[in-house]
């Protein structure tokens, strides 16, 4: 899961390399304590490149993967970073990409030895990891779990197969049902991706889909409304997708039928079991910590008088050959004090539950006060509904979330 996150992806990438004394020095926060962290490791190659995705991502070649030189430099980006996060324990590790699953079972069972090594886990650590049906061998999953990986996530978008030939995906109906059985079986928590508003989907196709989905009880599934990304092979060439009203009647549908499986909505686009909650997205969405390694990851830091966010080399080629130099870094921004608000709001919003007041003072370093005409203007519309401690979207917030946050930029 790539954090949401408005960095300025069109600057140009030169090497920035600053040492820990750059970040401790006086600023205009005071952060009281530093959130949890998480560690983000991005993985970037895929067998094919979907028409619809952004991602950093990026085909295979007819070579293979370089799988231990990749791994070396993903090490050498976490050395590189960790005296930006001494002493601190990581809460959870997000696998992304990309497919992840391309890589073997023996190079990711090195790649979280390696980490292990270097840094401080929770006893309880959540270590998720992205799959696709179309990467899946029998015992595959399991030998996942066996290097480590506590959750799979698994990209089925669709188990409907004139549905998944138009989003470009190199798996079929059985594949996908094969994977999900598997990991149904090795994993005693997994996620489901699941896209609807597809082309030519109909309210019909899409509970077919979601039934079918539920069937195999998963604790956890992600659901997204296919958008059209600048840059993509969409971008260009437009698929024709259902009207917005058909697609308020799938989300409206998809609640339904997660609610009566007991999966709680508790994210715009996340439902799952007491318990199940993917904490590494919650603590983006929450303005937690992430340090971001490998190809074009992101990251998220905090400091006593600051916080900053980072991203490293996008190209693979490229990346690798920093990351062994000792400097992955393309981007290294301290956000300024008038951003925080809107940086906050952004991912907070996205939560059926909110924010706690104090929470935002927190993460932020800033008073109450920095956003109190936006949460007056919000509650004037009956976007959302507060007391004294918390802060929650209503179901018309939830709806018109990009209209919520939007209040916020105007801070």
């Amino acid at each position: 899961m790539i954090p949401i996150t408005p960095v300025n992806e069109g600057a140009a990438e030169a090497a920035v390399q600053h040492d820990i004394q750059h970040y401790m020095r006086p600023g205009t926060l005071q952060l009281a304590a530093l959130p949890p962290l998480s560690l983000y490791v991005h993985l970037p190659w895929c067998l094919k490149k979907c028409p619809y995705c952004d991602f950093n991502s990026h085909e295979q070649s007819a070579q293979g993967l370089p799988e231990q030189r990749y791994i070396d430099a993903v090490i050498a980006d976490l050395e590189a970073a960790l005296p930006l996060i001494w002493g601190r324990t990581v809460h959870s590790i997000f696998i992304g990409g990309g497919t992840p699953s391309l890589f073997s079972p023996q190079s990711i069972d090195r790649l979280l030895a390696d980490i292990r090594a270097r840094l401080r886990l929770e006893a309880n650590c959540e270590i998720t990891m992205e799959a696709n049906p179309g990467t899946f061998e029998k015992d595959r999953f399991k030998a996942f779990r066996s290097a480590g990986v506590t959750r799979l996530s698994i990209g089925v978008q669709s188990f409907n197969d004139d549905h998944l030939r138009a989003l470009g995906r190199v798996h079929d109906r059985a594949q996908a049902l094969a994977a999900v059985e598997e990991a149904a079986q090795s994993f005693g928590t997994f996620n489901l991706d699941i896209m609807y508003a597809l082309p030519g989907q109909t309210l019909e196709q899409l509970d077919a889909d979601v039934k079918l989905a539920l069937q195999f009880a998963p604790p956890h599934i992600s659901i997204y409304h296919l958008t059209i990304e600048p840059n993509t092979y969409f971008a260009k060439f437009p698929p024709q997708i259902p009207e917005d009203d058909t697609a308020y009647a799938m989300l409206d549908h998809i609640t339904e039928l997660t609610g009566v499986a007991g999966l709680e909505r508790y994210e715009v686009s996340a439902y799952a079991r007491p318990a199940h909650r993917c904490f590494h997205n919650l603590n983006y969405w929450q303005f937690g910590d992430y340090l971001g390694i490998g190809a074009g990851a992101h990251s998220k830091l905090s400091f006593a008088h600051r916080v900053v966010r980072q991203v490293r080399f996008r190209d693979p080629a490229r990346y690798m050959q920093q990351a062994l130099a000792g400097n992955a870094l393309a981007q290294d921004n301290e956000v300024a004090r008038a951003d925080l608000p809107f940086e906050y709001m952004l991912n907070a919003l996205r939560l059926r539950n909110g924010f706690g007041l104090r929470d935002f003072t927190e993460r932020t370093g800033l008073a109450i006060t920095a956003i109190e005409a936006g949460l007056q203007e919000a509650e004037r519309k009956g976007l959302i509904e507060r007391d004294f401690a918390r802060v929650r979207p209503t179901v018309r917030g939830f709806d018109f979330l990009s209209d919520l946050q939007e209040l916020f930029l105007q801070e």
